[in-house]
């Protein structure tokens, strides 16, 4: 029955008329939605006779096809994958939902089409993890944040590696980038230095209620990943090491003689005595103190264990004087007072994982 309707209908196709060809289109289009079931044959039917029709139908009449195809549990395979590859306004309902285009299929797309078709995969229900990896090597950052914003998309570990990479050098990603569940916790807390204060705000909060099995599995993928950037040591920094070496060996590390290092400008040596008393690397110490990180600052106190007063004089001898330093040493005294110990020591617990790495290498 449906054989012989399609047949008639392709007795239309010698019609020269564009009028009477976008019926032939749309009475085989609607022959196929209204019967269920189709058979290998009759798909191949369809298949065929929608493929030639749509390819001589201007792009209004093949956008409407395309719309009607996306919603289809099973649209014929030829032409969804012809579809697909067409102009965006015609391939965006098939790129979008179409579940007949197979892993093999969406990752050919992603590897030879545009940036608009890239974008139209990336909001997918589902995107496996080869799609995704796809889209971030050859997406750019408007893509990618599409892409970042759809939890259905599975991105690899390396994948959201070069997410976090790229993000740092482009605020307009950061959002997406820390609002994605997905995302490694060492990775998430990668993004602290570098994201404005109510995106930290999230890190904390994730941090702090992030499951126990979960942040050591995080901790464990990150000591694989150590920063290339951090740059070179100082000139003075082993002297700075064997005299902080010293100190400790006669109990004179305190948080009082770190006001006094500071206090003299003994920059090197009070960074030294921190990472070793916060339990951090050299260099991120040094990145809080340089870029006068109070909130970063406020967490490492924090963890340290040190009492709000000794944390408002390092605000206090940070801070540039003409910058309101009173000011903003207050209200992060007031943050940090309100600051839980334990939100921080989940955080330090990520800014370790360099010494942790540099412990072992060494070893």
């Amino acid at each position: 029955m449906i054989q012989s309707r399609l047949h008639d209908l392709i007795a239309l196709a010698d019609e020269p008329s564009s009028s009477r060809r976008r019926e032939l289109l749309r009475g085989v289009t609607d022959l196929f939605f209204t019967a269920e079931g189709h058979g290998d044959v009759e798909m191949g039917l369809f298949d065929d006779v929608l493929g030639q029709l749509a390819g001589e139908m201007e792009e209004a009449v093949r956008i409407e096809l395309a719309e009607r195809l996306g919603t289809s549990a099973a649209p014929p395979p030829t032409l969804t994958r012809a579809l697909a590859s067409d102009s965006i306004a015609v391939a965006r309902p098939i790129l979008q939902g179409a579940p007949q285009l197979s892993e093999a299929d969406l990752l050919h797309l992603a590897r030879t089409q545009g940036q608009d078709h890239l974008r139209a995969i990336s909001q997918r229900s589902v995107v496996p993890s080869q799609v995704s990896d796809a889209i971030v090597e050859r997406g750019d950052d408007t893509t990618l944040g599409v892409l970042l914003r759809n939890e259905g998309a599975v991105l690899s570990r390396q994948a959201h590696e070069a997410a976090v990479d790229r993000a740092a050098a482009n605020p307009e990603l950061h959002e997406a980038v820390i609002d994605r569940q997905a995302l490694p916790m060492d990775l998430l807390n990668e993004m602290y230095f570098v994201a404005e204060a109510r995106l930290r705000d999230r890190i904390m909060e994730r941090n702090a209620n992030v499951d126990p099995a979960i942040l050591e599995a995080a901790l464990k993928a990150g000591r694989n990943r150590v920063a290339a950037s951090d740059g070179a040591l100082p000139a003075d920094y082993d002297a700075a090491v064997k005299e902080i070496t010293a100190l400790k060996a006669r109990g004179a590390v305190t948080p009082q003689a770190l006001v006094a290092m500071l206090r003299a400008n003994r920059t090197t040596i009070f960074l030294v005595a921190l990472a070793e008393l916060a339990d951090v690397d050299f260099h991120t110490a040094r990145k809080i103190i340089e870029r006068r990180e109070l909130d970063a600052l406020s967490v490492v106190c924090k963890a340290a264990d040190f009492d709000r007063a000794l944390f408002l004089t390092f605000a206090l001898l940070i801070l540039d004087p003409g910058d309101n330093a009173m000011g903003k040493a207050k209200a992060y005294g007031e943050l940090y007072a309100a600051l839980p110990r334990d939100a921080a020591l989940r955080t330090i617990r990520f800014w370790r994982m360099r010494r942790t790495t540099g412990d072992v290498a060494a070893a």
